[in-house]
C-alpha cells in the first residue's frame, strides 16, 4: 500500500553486487550451482578429544600420512606448505598424479584429527611454465573431494621480495613473454562446519584493526630468506601468525604436517598455542627445534630480566 512503512530483509542481489549486508541468501545457496558440493553437517557434535601431553609441542620425524599420535577430532587448525621437491624427501620421482595422491593421504589424516569446524590452511605456489602447473587448483579439487568445505583463498603478495630468477621469455616482444609470479596462495578450508563450537573461556587474540586487515583476500608481506633460515622455501612467521589469530583461540592446538624449518611452531608459541609437527628430514627437524629452543630461551631471559627490574613479581 502506498505510504506504508514496511521493513524487511533483502534477498540476494544480482550477481556481482558488492553489498552482502542483512540479506537472505538461501535462494542462492539452494540453487543448482551448489549441487554436488560438500555441505555443512546438519546435526553436528562439537565434542573434542584431548591430545596426550606427550604429543603436544613436539615435532615427529616421520611422514604425516599416519599421525597415530593424534586422536580423532582434537586439532583446532592446520597450517602448512607442502614440499615441492618430494623426490628428494621421499626417494621417489613422483608424477603429478602421484604427488596429488600423496598429498591426499595427508589431507585425509588432517581431516580425521581436526575438530568439527576446525580449519585447514595451505600455502602453495604454482610451478613451471611449459606448461604452467596450477597446483592450487588441483589441491582445491582434491580437498573438496576429501569432504572439506572451502572458505576462500588468500593471495599472498610478496611484492619486491619475490624471486626475480624466473626468465622473462622474449624480452619486449609479444613472441613469448613469460609471467613472473610475485604471489602465492593460501587456501582455507573447514571440516564439517564453517563455524566452531565455542565456550565462554575461549579467548580471541586479534585486535579490531587486525580483524579488518586479515579478512581481506590479499595479504602483502615480504618473503623469508631461505639462506637465513636454512630451508629452501620458508614462509614468513607473519603468515601463520595471521592465520592462527584469525582462525583459532588462545591455548588451542596448531598442526603442521610438513613442519620444515619450524615457522608454524614459532608462530604458535608466540601466540600461546600448542603445536604438533611432522617432517621426514632430520636436518630440517633439527633446524626447527633449534629455532624453538632459541625462542623459548629468549622468552625465559626476558621474563627473568623483567623480574630483576621489578616489572613482574618474582
Amino acid at each position: 500500500m502506498k505510504g506504508e512503512n514496511r521493513k524487511t530483509g533483502s534477498c540476494t542481489s544480482s550477481f556481482g553486487s558488492p553489498s552482502r549486508a542483512n540479506h537472505d541468501s538461501s535462494r542462492f545457496y539452494n540453487s543448482r550451482l551448489y549441487e554436488g558440493l560438500p555441505k555443512e553437517t546438519n546435526t553436528l557434535n562439537f565434542t573434542e578429544n584431548k591430545i596426550p601431553e606427550s604429543t603436544l609441542d613436539k615435532i615427529f620425524l616421520k611422514s604425516s600420512e599416519n599421525m597415530e599420535e593424534i586422536p580423532d577430532n582434537s586439532v583446532h587448525i592446520m597450517i602448512t606448505s607442502p614440499p615441492y621437491n618430494v623426490g628428494k624427501l621421499y626417494d621417489k620421482d613422483m608424477s603429478l598424479d602421484e604427488y596429488r595422491e600423496f598429498l591426499v593421504s595427508v589431507w585425509k589424516e588432517v581431516y580425521r584429527v581436526l575438530v568439527p569446524g576446525g580449519r585447514a590452511c595451505i600455502n602453495i605456489a604454482n610451478l613451471g611454465r611449459k606448461p604452467y602447473i596450477p597446483l592450487h587448483a588441483y589441491i582445491i579439487e582434491d580437498m573438496i573431494k576429501a569432504g572439506y568445505l572451502m572458505r576462500g583463498e588468500i593471495i599472498w603478495n610478496k611484492g619486491n621480495t619475490a624471486s626475480s630468477s624466473v626468465a622473462w621469455g622474449t624480452y619486449m616482444s609479444a613472441k613469448n613473454p613469460v609471467l613472473r609470479d610475485s604471489h602465492e596462495y593460501i587456501l582455507v578450508f573447514s571440516k564439517q562446519s564453517f563455524t566452531r563450537g565455542v565456550k565462554d573461556s575461549m579467548k580471541s587474540t586479534m585486535t579490531k584493526e587486525e580483524f579488518i586487515e586479515y579478512t581481506k583476500s590479499v595479504w602483502s608481506m615480504g618473503a623469508e630468506s631461505a639462506t637465513k633460515i636454512g630451508h629452501p622455501a620458508p614462509f614468513p612467521v607473519e603468515l601463520p601468525k595471521r592465520l592462527i589469530k584469525l582462525y583459532s583461540f588462545e591455548g588451542e592446538v596448531v598442526l603442521d604436517p610438513f613442519m620444515g624449518s619450524g615457522t608454524t611452531a614459532i608462530a604458535a608459541i608466540e601466540l600461546k598455542r600448542h603445536y604438533i609437527g611432522y617432517d621426514t628430514d632430520k636436518e630440517y627437524m633439527n633446524i626447527a627445534n633449534n629455532r624453538i629452543r632459541a625462542l623459548l630461551s629468549s622468552k625465559a631471559q626476558r621474563v627473568l630480566d623483567e623480574q630483576l627490574t621489578g616489572q613482574l613479581d618474582p
